[in-house]
């Protein structure tokens, strides 16, 4: 950092002009980045450096540091005789200058990048939801948790919210081990369910029933099969049997009511279902597909049913490991990179050592994304791929996709919608006893006396899941016209002399977004219900209200 020296040096070099006169600095441009090769006097005209904030401040500064060795290196003749003193001190000053100006420019990029996600929501009314959902959607949707403090009665806008924000494994694996294969062994129940794979509205509660919870493995065995990853990574199928098994057992370690196996059988069918739909299975390798089953598989494996902001509070051990940052991600990932040093669960165990190194960078690039703190990041980041007309990077999208099938449960029936909500607030509240006990101040949503469900869930698809879903419908638009470019391109160098338009045989695939209408009807029910919850809130208040006057006139009658 340049010290007040180096600023009392800056106002003597504008006596120079050099700082200060920006038309002589450009008439002048060349001649000062163009020193002679033997004359070191150039060193000493300092009228003609540009403004330390022009780009070409920089060159300048390269290339008489340049000159400044050379003659550093002239053997038969003394430094300072071909430069003096007072020109080095001005020169150096000069390229500290420079250098203090690109620091500060890359801070403030950086924080540019770091507070656009505040500008998402700078323009929501803060009369739009009430204090307890603010409060959540800031803290769980991005890298801050200091908007707690502030006071109900301030009702902040969204911008400044934003900124303040950010040994039963072995025994049930045991007794319910095959001798042959998962696949010859699926109950006809299961089978009958799993042939509506490709719908939205996959139920996965009655999945999960029929198979006498175990949804994850029938399901994550039989997307294996489809797409022959077994055969094509050379995994027994008992090995990935064993997997599977495994993980479930984790998920249930905690007994969640939502971070639970169903949830991850979900996300697994969802994300499936985005992919297939949308005709994007062929635009991926055999790893990418391998890498994103398992990365849905596992991306809440063995889930403790609290926040980060819980772990970060109570100073949990894995808290501790991964210093707060994408505390309970990353340890789904490590733990499940733990549990295949087993040979018995390696379901990596024959890839090749490029194989080995795609799949988990990509495992730990998706799973990491579905930590909600980055959710704006991300969205900017693939719009700007959009918008920039930049070819879609392959992690990022499906670190999208699996991120906007984590949350999609808005996006689904009102039947399976209500349920799922329901679960997940019985799970928020549950950490909220656990607050409450633990005597910390209830995380949002956590209050089981004081949550406004309905508008929760309003703001939940007005502000995260539904701009969600329609950037990553418009991504998988992006992505369809890249390969039908790539298709167009290759069938027009095959067959150049064809005549008929390649347009007969590759036609743009309409890409269907199931979750529209299922936003609008949900969220159209959640309004009549959050009048309801006001009016419940507010006949609740009047009566406090009267039963306090009650009692203060008791008490003066006394």
């Amino acid at each position: 950092m340049v010290t007040d020296d180096s600023t009392s040096s800056l106002s003597s070099l504008n006596q120079y002009g050099g700082l200060s006169s920006s038309s002589r600095h450009k008439e002048k441009l060349d001649d000062s980045n163009h020193l002679s090769l033997h004359n070191y006097s150039d060193l000493s005209n300092f009228e003609t450096l540009p403004l330390v904030d022009h780009i070409d401040s920089i060159k300048c500064s390269i290339t008489r540091l340049a000159k400044i060795r050379d003659a550093l290196g002239e053997h038969n003749q003394d430094f300072f005789s071909l430069v003096t003193k007072k020109d080095l001190k001005k020169n150096v000053e000069y390229f500290l200058q420079v250098m203090e100006n690109v620091l500060l420019d890359e801070r403030k990029q950086v924080s540019l990048r770091l507070m656009s996600e505040d500008d998402v929501l700078s323009e929501v009314e803060p009369d739009a939801v009430p204090n307890e959902v603010r409060n959540w959607l800031s803290m769980t949707f991005t890298r801050s948790v200091s908007n707690m403090k502030k006071k109900a009665e301030e009702k902040p806008k969204f911008k400044s919210v934003a900124q303040a924000i950010r040994a039963g494994i072995m025994v049930d694996r045991m007794l319910r081990r095959m001798s042959s294969s998962l696949e010859s062994n699926v109950p006809a129940q299961v089978s009958k369910v799993l042939k509506t794979l490709n719908d939205w509205n996959f139920e996965v509660f009655a999945m999960n029933e029929c198979s006498e919870g175990q949804a994850l493995r029938y399901l994550g065995f039989e997307l294996m099969q489809k797409f022959n990853i077994l055969s094509k990574f050379k995994i027994q199928n008992l090995v990935m049997q064993n997997f599977l098994e495994a993980v479930e057992a984790g998920y249930s370690k905690y007994n969640n009511p939502y971070h639970n196996l169903i949830h991850a059988t979900d996300v697994l069918q969802t994300t499936y279902h985005i992919l297939n739909n949308a005709g994007l299975m062929s635009w991926l390798s055999s790893i990418e597909i391998f890498a994103t089953f398992v990365s849905a598989i596992i991306h809440d494996y063995e889930h403790t049913g609290t926040t980060n902001n819980f772990h970060m509070q109570t100073r949990s051990e894995i808290a501790l490991v991964y210093n707060d940052r994408a505390i309970l991600e990353n340890y789904h990932i490590s733990a499940t990179f733990r549990l295949m040093l087993n040979d018995s669960y390696n379901i990596i165990q024959e890839l090749t050592r490029e194989e080995f190194k795609e799949f988990r960078h990509l495992v730990i690039e998706m799973v990491l994304a579905t930590d909600m703190s980055f959710h704006f990041t991300q969205l900017k980041t693939v719009k700007n791929m959009i918008s920039l007309n930049e070819t879609i990077d392959k992690p990022k999208a499906l670190s999208l996709v699996l991120h906007c099938a984590d949350i999609s449960h808005p996006s689904k029936n009102w039947p399976l919608h209500e349920k799922w909500t329901n679960l997940l607030v019985e799970e928020f509240f549950s950490q909220g006893d656990k607050e409450k006990e633990l005597g910390l101040p209830f995380s949002p949503l956590c209050d089981r006396n004081n949550t406004p469900i309905a508008q929760s869930q309003i703001g939940f698809i007005n502000f995260i899941v539904e701009p969600s879903l329609n950037v990553m419908g418009d991504m998988i638009d992006k992505i369809f016209d890249q390969i039908l470019s790539e298709e167009q391109s290759r069938t027009s160098k095959s067959d150049i002399n064809d005549s008929s338009s390649t347009s007969e045989s590759i036609k743009k695939k309409p890409i269907e977004r199931p979750w529209a209408q299922h936003l609008t009807e949900n969220k159209a029910k959640w309004q009549i219900l959050a009048e309801e919850e006001k009016k419940k809130k507010e006949q609740e208040n009047s009566e406090q209200i009267a039963e306090t006057k009650n009692e203060d006139k008791k008490n003066g009658d006394n």
